[in-house]
């Protein structure tokens, strides 16, 4: 066994210990150690992590917002642990970090398909208040939110009128509200939902929709129109959810008169018995609104 060279390593321990001393001229290093609470002796073994600590804890006090994040991992600062006299080094989430998941908690009480991101972040305090076109429907989603935070139980609402005048932000900002308050909610497009009948994962998602204490059939009239979607699953759906009296809320370009019409005529040919059928249903689920306002995607 080759013998140890005690010079050597008295050489290794002299400059580990420059390297702290040189490193504790920093304010910030000494911040950092003297919370540890060990001794310098322990610490200098540890020089090269500590400095990365003090590199990132001096990112963070310069950082502005989580998109110029300059740390190894965005949103987060290496930094020491003393866990029963032993030095740890972990990731720790930054301010902005923590505030941008407390602000998205609220989406694990939502769930969507095929929705807008701009629908997904839309809350009732930024909805567009100058047209007074919109205040009906606006003052609806505020005694909705009020009344069922009280535990009061209502119909949803049938939501419809011209393209782009932001009938899906009004009714999604309402479930996003509910959602950050802990209330579960489902926001799905309607015409995308429907045509994905056969996918694999279909019949999961549908069992989910129909048990959603909250739910939005989004553009509801704007699918393709066939047997199958209609009686097989707008139908159950509607009739489940009613037997179950869940608010469910829709969003269309036609009224209920337009939507019959569309549900009547298929390529199969036209079925005006099951399409009053579906009316019937949403009807007794929801209270129609008509919001006819200036379309704010030009």
């Amino acid at each position: 066994m080759k013998p140890l060279d005690l010079k050597n390593v008295n050489i290794e321990k002299i400059d580990i210990k420059k390297e702290y001393s040189k490193a504790s001229k920093d304010p910030i290093f000494n911040k950092i150690t003297s919370k540890l609470k060990m001794s310098d002796d322990v610490l200098c073994n540890y020089t090269s992590m500590l400095e990365t600590s003090c590199q990132e804890y001096h990112n963070c006090m310069e950082c502005t917002a989580l998109a110029t994040c300059q740390n190894r991992i965005k949103g987060h600062v290496f930094m020491p642990n003393n866990i029963e006299g032993n030095l740890v080094f972990e990731y720790r989430g930054c301010k902005y970090f923590d505030k941008m998941r407390k602000n998205s908690k609220y989406l694990e009480k939502i769930t969507y398909f095929n929705i807008p991101k701009a629908l997904q972040e839309a809350s009732i305090s930024k909805i567009h208040k100058t047209d007074k076109k919109r205040f009906e429907a606006i003052l609806w989603v505020n005694n909705f939110y009020n009344n069922y935070k009280e535990g009061k139980t209502s119909k949803g609402l049938y939501l419809h009128g011209n393209f782009g005048c932001g009938k899906s932000y009004i009714i999604t900002a309402l479930l996003n509200d509910l959602a950050h308050d802990g209330y579960k909610s489902a926001a799905i497009f309607w015409p995308e939902f429907v045509r994905k009948t056969f996918d694999d994962d279909f019949q999961s998602m549908y069992e989910e929709i129909k048990n959603i204490p909250l739910l939005l059939i989004d553009d509801i009239g704007a699918e393709y129109n066939t047997p199958w979607g209609r009686d097989e699953v707008l139908c159950p759906l509607l009739q489940h959810r009613m037997d179950e009296n869940l608010p469910t809320f829709f969003t269309s370009n036609l009224n209920l008169e337009q939507l019959e019409e569309h549900l009547a005529n298929s390529k199969s040919g036209i079925d005006s018995l099951k399409a009053a059928r579906i009316i019937a249903r949403i009807k007794q689920l929801s209270e129609p609104l008509e919001m006819i306002s200036k379309n704010l995607r030009n």
